[in-house]
This record gives structure tokens, sequence and C-alpha cells, in this order.
């Protein structure tokens, strides 16, 4: 449990400050589709007796090339389709391995997580990976931020947003790898996803997002890990649960753009309105 928790924290934070961008820049199916798509690397990985992350690394950097081919080689695929292709091509071709791969180990914690099981060596692997993710996040967050408002001013100041692009690509694919044993390749999109838009929820500025999604998703997720324990349910399933269900009170709570605020704010300019005429 300790040891679950100190990389279930790691990899909240490091998820959370890639979701920011992911967020803003509508890459929300890129996400899925890059968490899917490593399935069959980490396979081939048991098979042949290398690291779970290095062949994670692979195919998700694979997936990012066929995606960008795909979508470079002709106009008449739009990238969500193209990502739709590669994402659930490359994940039944995990599902096949696995079905077809004699094994003492249940590969189906790939799919679904295991925090429990993870050793010292894989905090250290994830502390390592979320450093170096979250290092360049942060490094180079006035480029990544200029190229998801207006890549083509980015372009006319000097920056290349294909290349720059391709950097938060990559990120993208490290950070999977090192969500994977925690929540599965299943639930991490969530990881990806709800911290960044319950941060979009509670402000309008993107450095303040930068400092509420992880320490939400940090929250969400160590709440999760205890109520596994004390319940007995799955951990990587429990810590994205208490995630949704934090989005969830946010939608509706929010002081400024929550769905009660909003009908606060549309009641009240109905009834100035109504009252106006006999004034």
């Amino acid at each position: 449990m300790q040891r679950a928790l100190i990389a279930t924290v790691l990899m909240a934070v490091t998820c959370s400050l890639l979701s920011c961008w992911l967020v803003l820049m509508g890459w929300s199916l890129m996400g899925d589709a890059i968490s899917h798509a490593v399935l069959p690397g980490v396979v081939i990985a048991y098979i042949v007796g290398a690291p779970f992350a290095v062949g994670a690394l692979v195919a998700a950097l694979v997936a990012v090339i066929l995606m960008w081919g795909i979508r470079r080689g002709t106009r008449r695929i739009a990238e969500d389709t193209a990502i739709g292709i590669v994402f659930t091509t490359l994940f039944a071709l995990g599902l096949a391995l696995i079905s077809i791969t004699p094994s003492h180990t249940d590969l189906n914690h790939i799919l679904f997580g295991n925090v429990l099981g993870i050793s010292t060596a894989d905090v250290l692997q994830i502390a390592v990976l979320g450093l170096v993710v979250s290092a360049v996040l942060l490094i180079k967050r006035k480029d990544f931020v200029l190229v998801a408002f207006d890549p083509n001013y980015a372009q006319a100041i000097g920056l290349r947003p294909h290349i720059i692009s391709g950097v938060l690509l990559v990120m993208l694919a490290l950070t999977n790898v090192l969500a994977l044993q925690i929540v599965g390749v299943v639930l991490v999109v969530a990881m990806l996803i709800i911290p960044g838009a319950t941060a979009r929820m509670l402000t309008n500025k993107f450095s303040r997002m930068l400092m509420i999604a992880p320490v939400v998703s940090a929250i969400g997720s160590i709440v999760g890990l205890y109520l596994s324990y004390y319940i007995d349910v799955s951990p990587g399933g429990a810590v994205v649960l208490v995630q949704g269900l934090i989005f969830t009170a946010v939608y509706i709570a929010s002081p400024r753009y929550g769905l009660v605020s909003v009908w606060m704010r549309g009641k009240k300019a109905r009834m100035r309105v109504v009252e106006k005429p006999g004034t």
C-alpha cells in the first residue's frame, strides 16, 4: 500500500499536467487512442522477456507514427478517423495476442492495472518518467500553450507547431507507460482527461489549471486508493471513480461555470427583464 500510494500520486500529478493540454487542444481522442494502442507492445514485451515499459513505449510511438502517416498520406481520411482506425486495430491485436499467449501470469492486469503488485523498482521507474514528462511540460509550457491557442502565430514567430505537437505526443506516450501499471490501458484515458476538465470548470486561466489539476488529481487518487482498501474493490477503478465524482461535483457546483451558478445567473437575468417594464 505504501508503494501503491507513492506511485499513484506520482502518476496522478503527471497525468493531470498533461491533461490540461489535452483538454485545451481537443486531444481527448488522441489520449484514448495511445492508451489503448500500447496493449500489443506490452504483450510482445512479455513474450520476449523485455520490460513492459519498453514495449508500451515502442507501441505508443508506432501508433503516433501510423496516425500521423495516414493523416498526411491522404486528405480523404479525417484525423479522428485515422486515430480510430489505428487504435482499434492495435487494441484488437493486443487482445488477440493475450488470448493466444501461454502464460502463468494474469495478463488481464495490463487492461485494468495492478497497483498493489508494483515493486520498488517500478516506483523508481514511475518517478523518473514522471519527472521527465513534468519537466518538459513545465519548461516548454509557453510553446505548448501558444501552439494550442494559435498555431499559425506560433509558426509566424519561428516555432514549428508540428515538432512541438510531436514532442507533446511523445510525452503522452511516456505518460501512458507510467500509468499503465496503476490503472491499466482501459482506464488511463480517464486520468489523462478528467483532471484537466475539472480544472477547466474552475478557472479560465491556464496557469491556474496547471495548479488546480494536480491537486484535484492527487486528492482523488489518494481517496480512491484508500476506499479500495477498505471496501475491497479494484484500486484503479476506485481511483478513476473518485476522479469522476469530483468532476461531477465541480460540474454542478462550480462558482462560475457550474450548472447551479449558470441557472442562478439566468434566473436573475430573467427577473430583471420582467421587472424593467414596471420601473
